[in-house]
């Protein structure tokens, strides 16, 4: 037997993962904003934007930062030889650091100087955590954009099918008479809050120096009128993140409030993934996918057309908790002052948790803005219990009218019309309701025109209409105004 070589194992030039068991983050914006290139360019924004931070207070030598940002740029170094090279101390940002010195070294024309600026009273959790709220912010301004692409088209399911009647069910079986608008409207309530926590994220940046007490930085400001405090607070500004009261190391709020977002708003995907899933099943049919070129193919069946964007995101979906969750541990295990191993099992999670969010938000997206609803097939499902449907709303109004008969209460007189009904077969079910419900309720207590007024379902909807405006109207930002042409905009 032949093996291949072992470079043949690693074709990637750069280390990245191209998503092959991953579809549903298999893109090139995930990559760009995630992928391990990402990872390491944000790294190198922090370094120079210290670079910066220091030249600006007077306390690196002028022109440092330009020689730190052009010896930062990202193609200049091999992801895949500092990911090795990681396994040495640990973390990315010693060997990354490393050659980052070796490159201003040799771009500095003033002897050396510039090198005083890099890394300058930072350890590497300053670097790292700040540049993954780099790649978070970056990653989130991404997925809320599809994000209020999605809740902007649901929206406009919901105006569009605020009288379309279907059937509304529970623990699997016909309930109540339901509209489509509604449930386009709650498929809106969900994404558009948890969209709202993470529209409501901050990303701080961190310091702290080695230990937290921010004393290298103490040393390196003395006798100027900056501190630790203003100089991270300068380095949050030209990064574009929040400041930080004090550093975090060991309190990870930050990473798990961002952990609970993301995975709430894939929770609001997969529930839309869900129920897209059952209705576009070929007995439901009230639904179906939008249809693109190779779409829903099957390797074996031609005739097969398969709600793959549904599948990918609820893939997304059924991972998110347990990767919040790997959050969560690791925030409750950050011993000392600094952790050994809880914080490295914090990157992994969190970025997988942001490629998701990513990936799925891209697919819901699609899905949302072209949806095919099929009223016709959402009244025959709805038709298929018949006046058993609106067994409730009888009871309600009928019961109050009928005395006691044998000592049994009009509620349970109606009671025995609905289970002497449900003996017969399905098919026979409706007349055999009509049948029985005479006997036991004579014309003269419901007239013909009041029953049938009882047995129209779009005359049992309760406040429907009214939930769904009320939903629309608590969450205005995640809905886009259509353009002049009457297209949405985002």
């Amino acid at each position: 037997m032949t093996y291949p070589a072992p470079g043949d194992l690693h074709p990637f030039a750069d280390g990245g993962d191209a998503g092959l068991l991953s579809p549903v983050s298999a893109s090139p914006l995930v990559a760009a904003l995630t992928g391990d290139r990402a990872v390491l360019a944000a790294i190198l924004a922090v370094e120079s934007g210290w670079a910066a931070v220091l030249e600006h207070a007077g306390l690196a030598p002028a022109g440092s930062a330009a020689v730190v940002a052009s010896a930062a740029e990202a193609g200049r170094y091999d992801v895949a030889d500092i990911a090795r090279r990681a396994q040495g101390g640990g973390n990315p940002v010693i060997p990354l650091l490393a050659d980052l010195r070796k490159n201003v070294a040799v771009l500095d024309t003033a002897g050396g100087a510039a090198g005083k600026a890099v890394h300058s009273s930072l350890t590497s959790q300053d670097v790292l955590d700040t540049a993954l709220m780099l790649l978070a912010r970056n990653t989130v301004h991404a997925v809320l954009a599809d994000l209020k692409g999605t809740t902007t088209a649901l929206a406009a399911l919901a105006g569009q099918h605020a009288d379309t009647l279907c059937v509304g069910r529970s623990l699997t079986q016909h309930s109540l008479p339901f509209t489509f608008g509604l449930r386009a409207a709650q498929w809106f309530q969900g994404v558009a809050a948890a969209g709202r926590q993470l529209e409501n994220l901050e990303f701080p940046v961190q310091f702290g120096g080695a230990a937290g007490t921010l004393a290298a930085g103490t040393v390196l400001t003395e006798g100027t009128s900056v501190t630790p405090f203003t100089l991270a607070d300068a380095l949050a500004a030209q990064l574009g993140l929040a400041p930080a009261a004090a550093p975090w190391h060991t309190n990870r709020l930050a990473i798990t409030s961002l952990g609970h977002a993301l995975a709430s708003v894939l929770d609001a995907f997969g529930k839309i993934a869900a129920d897209v899933l059952f209705l576009s099943r070929p007995e439901v049919a009230e639904v179906a996918e939008p249809r693109a070129a190779g779409r829903g193919v099957s390797s074996a069946m031609p005739q097969k057309q398969n709600p793959v964007l549904s599948v990918l995101v609820r893939s997304a979906a059924l991972q998110a908790a347990q990767l919040a969750a790997q959050l969560h541990v690791a925030a409750a295990n950050f011993n000392d002052e600094r952790p050994d191993g809880a914080w490295h099992t914090e990157w992994p999670a969190l970025r997988q948790l942001l490629a998701l969010a990513l990936g799925a938000a891209g697919h819901i997206r699609e899905l949302a803005e072209g949806l095919q609803v099929f009223p016709d097939a959402m009244r025959r499902n709805l038709d298929l219990s018949g006046p058993l449907l609106l067994a409730e709303g009888v009871a309600s109004a009928v019961a109050p009218l009928l005395g006691d008969q044998d000592g049994r209460s009009g509620k349970q007189q109606l009671q025995e019309v609905v289970d002497r009904t449900l003996q017969a077969p399905p098919a026979e079910q409706a007349g055999t309701y009509r049948k029985l419900f005479r006997e036991a309720v004579p014309a003269a207590v419901v007239p013909d025109p009041r029953l049938e007024e009882l047995l129209d379902p779009a005359n049992y909807l309760g406040q429907a209409a009214e939930i769904s405006r009320r939903i629309l109207a608590a969450y205005p930002e995640f809905v886009t105004p259509p353009d002049a042409n009457g297209a949405s905009r985002g």
